[in-house]
């Protein structure tokens, strides 16, 4: 388990802020459920991305309460056909919510995405983005990103959604195993979940992507 660092913290909510993000910090989960219903407004079209952090923080849960017109990719019966139509609702969403794969201490969203629905609704289309981080993905550098998802965020959601891929099976990307590997190498299966990589800085238009930094850990 990490230890907190409220510096590491701060340095990069100011970060942030300087990308023209808000940035915000809640100690808990729960904090950070509260803080992501005082963003929406009742009646806003509201959907996501694939995120375990939204569940482990009560979010989902919050949008099925009625409040808000839910896109839900998740409801029963759905064919992939109506998912991915949901996918593209998306782009004309009041809020999108989501995590990240890393949040640099220099104000840095790192994405990576399979289908890509996520990274693109991060970057074009909804009104308004909240990032739900908790403090373990908060990363020194874009170095630093990269290896993480080599390393924790792949794996874990690769085992999560049960693929076929060698970060699945052993815990770490098959480009560690290769001298002098970079961004984008990687395994060849048609089951990879590392197919576009995103870095989220400077924004033209301030104050639409928010990011909530929570004091626990949460997700991969």
């Amino acid at each position: 388990m990490q230890t907190l660092d409220k510096q590491k913290i701060e340095k990069t909510m100011d970060a942030l802020r300087k990308n023209n993000m808000q940035a915000y910090y809640c100690q808990t989960a729960a904090e950070a459920c509260e803080k992501v219903r005082e963003l929406m407004q009742k009646g806003d079209t509201v959907t996501h991305g694939g995120s375990v952090t939204l569940g482990q923080c009560g979010i989902t849960e919050l949008l099925k309460n009625g409040d808000y017109v839910y896109l839900d990719r998740s409801a029963p019966g759905l064919t992939r056909e109506q998912v991915e139509d949901i996918y593209r609702q998306a782009f004309s969403a009041d809020v999108y919510l989501t995590s990240a794969n890393a949040v640099t201490e220099n104000g840095l969203l790192f994405n990576v995405d399979g289908n890509s629905n996520r990274v693109a609704a991060i970057m074009f289309g909804p009104k308004s983005v909240i990032v739900v981080a908790g403090y373990n993905k908060v990363v020194t550098d874009l170095d630093e990103a990269f290896d993480r998802l080599r390393t924790v965020a792949a794996p874990h959601n690769t085992q999560r959604l049960k693929c076929d891929t060698y970060c699945a099976k052993t815990g770490k990307c098959v480009s560690l195993n290769q001298p002098g590997s970079k961004l984008g190498d990687g395994c060849g299966t048609d089951q990879r979940i590392c197919c576009n990589y995103t870095v989220t800085a400077l924004q033209r238009h301030k104050d639409r992507i928010k990011v909530i930094l929570v004091g626990e850990e949460l997700g991969y």
